[in-house]
C-alpha cells in the first residue's frame, strides 16, 4: 500500500508519500480502505520527534479515517465488506489501508462524504469525554472553551448547545464569528481581553462550571479564577507550557476547584471502545438529523502533505483539517 511516512523526526519536509507494508487485520479488526483522514496536533508532535506512538501502534500517523470496509476479521459482529465506517485509530491514519477495532467503527450516517466522517473521531470523541464524563456537563451548566475555532473546540461548542449548556470560548477576534455560530454566547478575544475578568462579567460574577483548556500553564490562574465553586478545569493539552511557577492552593480550596487531566490515545483499548459506544449512541442520531456537524477548515490531497501540515503549525484553521487520501470508494 501507500502511506505518509517520516523520513526522520524533523519539520514538515521530511514527510513523504511511499510504499509500505499492508496491515493484516486480526480476529477482531476490520481491513478499511482509507478515504480520508485528518490532522491532529499530535501528528505535528509525533513528526517533530516529541510524541513517539505507544508500544505495538502503528508509527504511520493519523489518529482517525474513514473508508469502505474491504475485509472482515472472523470475530467482528454486524459488520461486511462493502460497509462505510469511520473510527478513532491509534495510529495509522495517513495510509492506504488501515485496521480498526470493530468495536471501535461507527458507520458514517446517509450522505455524509469521506472527507466529512474523517473530520469527527478526535476532536468530538475528545470533547465528548471531557464534557459529559469528566466535566460533569447537563443542562444549564456554563462552560468556557479555550481554542473555540479548534477541531476540539467547535466540536464542544455544537454539543454544549445541543445539551442545553451555555457556552463562552476564547479566540483571535477574526474567529469569533465562527465561534457564536456554532453557540458560543460570548467570544472572547485572548489577545486584548482578560477572559477570566470577561467570564466574571457575563456570568454576574459567579463564573463557570467547566473549563475546557488546552494552553496550560499561562492560563492557569485566570482559569481558576473563572471557575464557580467545585467548578471542574480539564486540561487536554499543554501548548503554551506545562510549568506554573506559583500557585496558590488556598484559591482552589476556596471553590473546591476539580483539577483533572486527560489524554486519549493512552488510554486502554476498553476505555476507548466504551467511549466510542457511548458517544455513537448519544451523539451519532443529532449528526443524521443535522443538529451537529464536523466543521471543516480544508481539506489538502494527501500529496500535499507537507503544506497541510505547515498550514496546522501556522494556526490559521477553524475547525479541521482533512487529507484526502482517495484510495475508497462508494
Amino acid at each position: 500500500m501507500r502511506a505518509v511516512q517520516v523520513k526522520e523526526p524533523g519539520g514538515p519536509g521530511h514527510l513523504f508519500l511511499g510504499d509500505y507494508p499492508m496491515p493484516t487485520p486480526a480476529d477482531h479488526e476490520l481491513l478499511v480502505r482509507v478515504g480520508a483522514t485528518a490532522l491532529n496536533r499530535a501528528d505535528l508532535m509525533q513528526r517533530a520527534g516529541l510524541y513517539p506512538p505507544p508500544p505495538g501502534v502503528s508509527e504511520i500517523l493519523g489518529l482517525e479515517a474513514s473508508g469502505v470496509v474491504e475485509a472482515v476479521g472472523a470475530s467482528c459482529e454486524g459488520w461486511r465488506v462493502g460497509d462505510r465506517v469511520f473510527g478513532l485509530l491509534p495510529g495509522g491514519g495517513y495510509a492506504s489501508y488501515v485496521v480498526l477495532d470493530y468495536r471501535m467503527a461507527m458507520r458514517m450516517p446517509e450522505g455524509m462524504s469521506f472527507e466529512e466522517a474523517a473530520a469527527i473521531p478526535e476532536v468530538f470523541l475528545t470533547a465528548y469525554q471531557a464534557l459529559f464524563w469528566l466535566g460533569g456537563m447537563a443542562t444549564g451548566s456554563r462552560v468556557l472553551v479555550h481554542a473555540g475555532a479548534s477541531g476540539v473546540g467547535t466540536a464542544a461548542l455544537q454539543m454544549i448547545r445541543q445539551t442545553g449548556a451555555q457556552a463562552y470560548a476564547t479566540a483571535s477576534a477574526p474567529k469569533h464569528a465562527r465561534c457564536l455560530e456554532l453557540g458560543a454566547a460570548v467570544a472572547i478575544d485572548y489577545r486584548e481581553e482578560d477572559f477570566a475578568d470577561r467570564i466574571l462579567a457575563v456570568t454576574a460574577g459567579q463564573g463557570v462550571n467547566i473549563v475546557l483548556d488546552v494552553i496550560g500553564a499561562p492560563y492557569f490562574e485566570k482559569n481558576v479564577r473563572s471557575l464557580a465553586v467545585d467548578g471542574r478545569l480539564v486540561l487536554l493539552s499543554m501548548l503554551g507550557g506545562g510549568r506554573v511557577e506559583q500557585v496558590n492552593l488556598a484559591a482552589l480550596f476556596r471553590k473546591r476547584i476539580h483539577l483533572i487531566t486527560t489524554t486519549l490515545r493512552s488510554r486502554s483499548p476498553d476505555y476507548k471502545i466504551d467511549l466510542t459506544q457511548a458517544f455513537a449512541s448519544a451523539m451519532l442520531p443529532h449528526f443524521e438529523s443535522g443538529q451537529l456537524g464536523p466543521v471543516i477548515d480544508s481539506v489538502f490531497d494527501w500529496r500535499d502533505v507537507q503544506a497541510a501540515h505547515r498550514y496546522m503549525e501556522g494556526n490559521k484553521n477553524v475547525g479541521k483539517i482533512v487529507l484526502r487520501v482517495g484510495e475508497a470508494e462508494g
